[in-house]
């Protein structure tokens, strides 16, 4: 007989596993005093930051001195090194087609990328347990639970997503019998023949070690339960862009991902429209992306920084002859990244390599 269980203890059937207890019993939940953060039956429950007074909106901008800052110029020079560079990367395209295609053409442009960050934080509260060990329970009778939002954290570092989790002061309850083995704090063998052992009896169970019955996975063998509200904090970077329209042929995804040259940066708790900037669908998409913002976290999360800039993004279409044949290739962004389909000397098939 198993020293660990007593005659008080119970043994319960093996052939099915009780769902998690993740809430305890409506009894115990009476103790908790009346909050308006508490749970409603769900399970989980996210809270509604406390509403901030908006800061004074910005001056107006005078952008003459940005409309006279360029990118520097692709040479046929760079458009052949960006080429050879790309090419040496890539281990079934050849770099003689690079090194000998001449090249015809050189049509650059520059696009305006625009892009706001939203840095938010939300807060949602749900029911946990774990084993109970006889230590001190930090329960009602200790005071009451403070709001969610009145708990104080350290924020990570701005526009750095995180998540983290807190036990809410005051909140813990002992459920006195663990539900998945009746306070038994071990479970019985199947009922069933064994398929080790076909029943013998004579193979020593590597769960159970002969025993017949295996500790409880819901209270570790300690037959209770401590519940508490757990407080999820969800720091995340809201992200939106877009870039201005072109007519080359450059996928628009590698655009949004290439490296720019800063032209206007503006990050305060929360930034407002650019309005007066010269190319008017910058203007537009800067009050498409905060309304967009704003309406999806306004009610949900506590905006805690935002930032918006405007990047140029140089551009060239690089038109070239090789052995009787014209096709183009394009160079983007001011780390000078290249962008080829149709690459002449290439020794295997199905890459487009980007």
């Amino acid at each position: 007989m198993d020293p660990d269980l007593s005659d008080e203890d119970s043994v319960v059937d093996l052939s099915f596993e009780a769902e998690s207890p993740l809430a305890p019993l409506a009894e115990l939940l009476e103790r908790l005093p009346s909050c308006d953060w508490l749970l409603q039956g769900d399970g989980q429950q996210i809270f509604f930051p406390p509403s901030e007074a908006p800061g004074r909106p910005q001056e107006p901008r005078c952008w003459s001195s940005f409309l006279e800052h360029r990118v520097p110029v692709v040479t046929e020079e760079v458009a052949r090194e960006a080429l050879l560079s790309f090419v040496n990367s890539k281990c079934c395209y050849g770099s003689a087609a690079a090194g000998n295609l001449i090249i015809q053409e050189l049509k650059p442009q520059t696009l305006c990328r625009y892009r706001l960050e939203t840095f938010s934080e939300s807060r949602i509260s749900e029911w946990t347990f774990q084993p109970f060990t006889s230590h001190s329970v930090d329960g009602p009778h200790r005071g009451a639970s403070p709001r969610l939002w009145d708990i104080k954290v350290q924020v990570p570092p701005m526009f750095q997503e995180d998540t983290r989790k807190f036990q809410v002061p005051h909140s813990s309850l002992v459920k006195a019998r663990c539900p998945s083995c009746s306070g038994a704090k071990r479970r019985a063998r199947q009922p069933r023949r064994c398929q080790l052992c076909s029943g013998s009896g004579r193979r020593r169970c590597s769960t159970c070690s002969g025993r017949g019955s295996k500790t409880c996975a819901t209270c570790k063998g300690e037959k209770k339960l401590l519940h508490f509200i757990q407080l999820v904090i969800v720091w995340k970077n809201s992200l939106f862009e877009f870039v201005t329209e072109h007519q080359l042929d450059c996928p628009a995804e590698l655009l949004a991902k290439a490296k720019g040259e800063n032209l206007f940066k503006d990050e305060n708790t929360m930034v407002y429209p650019i309005v007066d900037f010269p190319l008017r669908e910058i203007s537009l998409a800067s009050q498409r992306g905060i309304a967009e913002h704003s309406a999806a976290l306004g009610s949900r999360a506590r905006v805690l920084q935002q930032r918006q800039t405007i990047e140029l993004i140089p551009l060239t279409e690089v038109h070239y002859w090789y052995q009787g044949k014209t096709s183009v290739y394009y160079v983007y962004g001011t780390d000078h990244k290249v962008y080829v389909v149709d690459y002449p000397e290439r020794y295997c098939c199905g890459c487009t390599i980007i």
